[in-house]
Formats: structure tokens, sequence, C-alpha cells
């Protein structure tokens, strides 16, 4: 990276990256989820539909199926909702910081009116007035998002310079941090993320048509109820590709056909949702593969000794390694067959051979968990050192 000038550049595999950070006073070109929007409706005239009361979002709920306690807290935070209106800057009350990143820092905030807690995450980008405008629009959208695995959103506006998203309040805060403090996630509790995150991308193709754009841990959010909730969506292709693109570290999970600039589709979101669980089951990022001995070294519990740092590499040889590399994979005993056969089924190198989200639904990896009792709510809890949340 130290070789690289200051202008944008290419390497051997025809990428086109910055040096540290997206130029975003011109947004690239995204290229169109090639799906169709819901019921035929075209997708620009989503924007100039009414806004949903809640007895009509919670007939579309119940006509997905949704159970009676979880359709009950979206009904709760809908009525939230209206009563708070618009948001100001300075009715929110800053709490303290809940996470940072390329895309920008989450504050715990208190709405000072309504005295509900939220998130407010603040976006600073270096645009064009007209594009932050298109941004704030677009994300208006978010307004219909409406689901059980979908984190809840309250606002968006624009103040000093940045864009600040108003969202739901998650206290077990997001997945990466999570594996920080727990080291790995065990198999029983990936199987319900899995099951709420395809459930959750399933919801905003069919019903938004949209697709995810930046599947990754830390945009998979839980909490002391034991709901597993997705964030960060690309409704603003602009937005999304701008934070994802930036490649601050030294991981990446977009698919090899989004890093090669070809057409890509919401078989791009189920790559980065392999990459991801493999990533959680065994506490280190997976690119380049890690030693045999090193991954028996973290997965074995009666080890007394932290595992060794993962060697870091430099992008260009990583994004080298995810597109011209056989894509990683679960390959220790401690993991059930059919968890190694769901992410091998997510990690195809060719989109047209990667699973789609119908077929994985229906993985018996993931029937097993949607019918298996798993206590997420006591392991989160006792992970983050929370009270047990008192049920609604």
């Amino acid at each position: 990276m130290s070789k690289m000038s200051g202008k944008m550049s290419k390497n051997k595999l025809n990428l086109t990256l910055p040096p540290g950070s997206v130029d975003t006073s011109n947004p690239p070109n995204v290229p169109t989820p090639p799906f169709k929007t819901p019921s035929g409706t075209d997708r620009s005239n989503l924007l100039n539909q009414p806004k949903n009361s809640i007895d009509t979002i919670t007939q579309t709920l119940e006509e997905l199926d949704v159970d009676e306690p979880a359709l009950n807290r979206i009904k709760i935070f809908l009525s939230q909702k209206e009563q708070m209106g618009e948001i100001r800057d300075e009715d929110l009350e800053k709490l303290g910081e809940l996470g940072s990143g390329n895309g920008g820092v989450v504050m715990k905030v208190r709405h000072i009116p309504t005295q509900l807690i939220m998130a407010r995450k603040m976006i600073h980008l270096e645009l064009k007035p007209p594009v932050k405008k298109q941004i704030i629009r677009e994300l208006k959208v978010l307004h219909d998002c409406n689901f059980p695995h979908i984190v809840g959103f309250y606002r968006a506006f624009q103040t000093d310079g940045e864009i600040s998203i108003c969202m739901e309040y998650m206290d077990g805060g997001s997945l990466d941090l999570i594996l920080k403090r727990a080291g790995r996630i065990p198999e029983p509790i990936l199987g319900k993320i899995t099951l709420a995150v395809l459930k959750g991308l399933s919801y905003l193709r069919d019903k938004h048509a949209i697709m995810h754009r930046d599947v990754k841990p830390s945009n998979i959010l839980v909490n002391s109820n034991g709901e597993i909730k997705i964030c960060d969506f690309g409704v603003s292709g602009q937005l999304i590709d701008s934070m994802a693109n930036s490649f601050v570290g030294t991981r990446s999970y977009m698919s090899p056909e989004r890093l090669n600039g070809d057409h890509y589709s919401v078989q791009s979101d189920i790559w980065s949702l392999g990459l991801s669980l493999i990533e959680m089951a065994i506490g280190v990022y997976p690119i380049p593969p890690p030693d045999p001995k090193f991954i028996d070294q973290i997965l074995n519990e009666h080890s007394n000794q932290p595992p060794p740092e993962p060697k870091m590499m430099a992008i260009f040889d990583l994004l080298e390694c995810i597109i011209n590399q056989p894509p990683p994979r679960l390959e220790h005993k401690s993991f059930s067959a059919e968890f190694t056969d769901f992410v091998d089924k997510c990690l195809k190198k060719d989109p047209n051979e990667r699973a789609d989200l119908k077929t994985l639904l229906e993985h018996p990896w993931i029937e097993k968990y949607e019918n298996e009792h798993v206590d997420v709510a006591g392991w989160v809890c006792s992970t983050m050192n929370l009270p047990p949340s008192t049920p609604n």
C-alpha cells in the first residue's frame, strides 16, 4: 500500500481502489440488482408511496407468518415512532459511543421529548450536496422496512455535513463486538443467527427489491431478548458502497464477482454470509486460510494459551486471494457435517453455482434450527454481561 500514489490505482486484477479510502466525491456506478420490484411495481415509485399505517403493516406481517410476540414488538416500535415524529439534533442527548468504523460512529442517544433510547449512526462523507440529498431521499424507503429481523428505523437527517440515521437500540450490540468478547460463537447460536439473516435478506428482496450489499458481523445486531436483526442494508447504493468500498483494515466480505467489477446480485450477499459464518465459528477472519494447528488451538476449549494473532495481508494480496484462490472451508471435527455443507454452498466462486436464498432456507442445517430451541437471549446476556430482559 505504501507504493501506491495518491491517485486511484489499478492492480493486476483490474481492481480500481483508493489509497486508503474511497473517492466519495464522485461515487462509483453500482450495478442494478437483477430482480424485479414487488408485484411489478416500479422501484422509482416506492419513495412516493403513502406512509403505511400500523394496521397495513400488521396485515403484511401476518401474511408472512410472523409470530405474535414479534408482531407485538413491531407494533410497539411503530407506535413509538409515530409518537416521536421528526427528529432534530437538539432533541438528542448523547449517552455514549456504541461503536465506530469505516462507516461512521454509532452513538447511544436519548430522544429527550419521548425519553426513548435510540442508536444514532453519524456518517461523514465528502459528497456533493445533491448526492447527500439523494441519499436522504433513498433512506426514506427504510420507513417501510418493518420485519422482526430488520433493525427498526426512526428517521434520517443531515446536520453539519453529516448524515444521521436514527434506529432501534440493540443492547447486545453487533456480532463483531460479541465475537471479540466470546472468542468464537457456538454453532447452535450461529444456526439461529443464520436463520434470522436469511429471513431478513428474503424480506428485503421479496417485499422491497433491496439487496444488502454489506453483510458482515458488524451489520448483524442482537439484544437481550434474543432478537437478531440486520442493519445498514443497501437502500442507497451510493451510501453503502461508499462505506463498504473504503477497505479500512485488512478484511473484505465482498464476493469475487463484485471485486472484479462484474455484474452482481443478491448472490453476492450469500458469499458475504458464508465468509462471516466461518469467521464467527473459528474466531478469526478466514482469508488466507489459517494453519490447521492454529485452528486446533483456537477450538481446543481446554487450552489455557490464547491463540496467536493471524498474519495480516496487504489489501491487494487479500483481494487477489479472494478472487484467485479456492474459497475458505470449515474443515474441523468440531463442526457438524450439515454446517460445513451449508457454508460450502454459500462460498462457491461462481455466483451461478452458489445456493440461493430459497435453497438455503430449506437446507437441513437451517431446518434444524428453525425447529430447535436455542437460548440466544441467555447466551447474549451471559457473554455481554447484560441483565435478562423483561418480556414485552
